[in-house]
């Protein structure tokens, strides 16, 4: 059995929790890899990704190239002599980094590929009302999330999960999916399974303004599915309006109530405690949202201190 001698490339909280996972399994991390610092927020002051702040807490050799193809970081990732290399939420890496340790490199994805190869797989599961999501290991190859699934693990998404919470359940997964990998490499051979592409697939995309918009014409179950795939990040969003003043509102949290009406769709309908949208065949109450440069905060607590006219509508 060939002791494990491992480089790990992740950047976001998600890559933090299998990081920590694989350092309390006792397996010897060699180096991470992680994004550049980068400015962020209205201060534009550094901001340390969260795997960044982990290593350094953990005396942890760390690389930041800003281009990966570079000779100088090539020649510090080679001086790793690294055996094995695992990518966590990271970026596509060129093929002069993936083929160079012996035992290859694998990345741990959020989702049951081939389904929700992409940017965003939590979310878009959420989005599209999947019942059930996982995580799934594979050597990586020259494509994104293509290669060759090495381990999968499936779990139920409940009916009022958010993508945040969604995310906590996989990241625990995840870290056992990958030390269960891990431990398939060290016997070696792996058998892997080749990822079958049909017309089928569903994709992740990039979450971006515009998918991140809430369509009011659709049905009560699409909309509070954007709502909840959206939370708490990056946060489903739409305008509140009528004659005299527009409001650009994010929603965080909201639930279905199924009901006949004759309002028009998007209607907002408002009592001293509640906000409802009229939507088709019912309304969306909306629990949590946020007005642009507003704190985030309940429909009750929005209600104490804003008054609604009677014509608002949501578009």
């Amino acid at each position: 059995m060939e002791k494990l001698r491992i480089v790990f490339m992740g950047t976001p909280e998600f890559a933090v929790g299998i990081l920590e996972t694989i350092i309390k399994n006792n397996y010897e991390v060699v180096g991470v890899i992680t994004a550049a610092d980068k400015p962020a927020g209205r201060g534009q002051k550094i901001k340390y990704s969260a795997v960044k702040e982990f290593a350094i807490r953990n005396n942890l050799t760390l690389l930041q190239p800003a281009n990966l193809k570079d000779e100088n970081f090539l020649s510090e990732l080679k001086a790793l002599k690294a055996n094995l290399q695992i990518v966590v939420a990271f970026r596509m890496l060129p093929k002069v980094v993936w083929e160079m340790p012996s035992l290859g490199t694998f990345n741990l994805h959020a989702s049951l590929l081939p389904n929700y190869r992409g940017a965003a797989p939590i979310n878009w599961a959420i989005i599209n009302g999947e019942i059930k999501t996982g995580v799934t290991t594979f050597f990586i190859d020259d494509k994104i999330d293509t290669g060759a699934m090495i381990l999968n693990s499936e779990i139920t998404i409940d009916d009022n999960e958010n993508a945040g919470q969604l995310h906590d359940r996989l990241m625990q997964l995840g870290s056992q999916t990958v030390i269960d990998t891990m431990k398939l490499i060290e016997k070696g051979p792996v058998n892997t399974i080749i990822q079958e592409d049909t017309a089928k697939i569903k994709t992740a995309y990039k979450l971006d303004k515009e998918n991140c918009k809430i369509d009011w014409t659709k049905s009560a179950v699409d909309i509070n599915n954007l709502i909840r795939g959206l939370s708490p990040y990056p946060a489903a969003w739409c305008l509140f309006g009528d004659l005299n003043e527009e409001w650009n509102v994010k929603i965080y949290e909201s639930k279905i109530i199924y009901d006949q009406h004759l309002h028009a769709v998007g209607t907002l309908i408002c009592t001293k405690k509640e906000i409802k949208i009229a939507v088709k065949k019912g309304f969306i109450e909306i629990l949590q949202l946020q007005l642009a440069g507003k704190k985030k905060m309940s429909a009750s607590e929005l209600l104490n201190g804003i008054k609604f006219g009677k014509e608002v509508k949501a578009y």
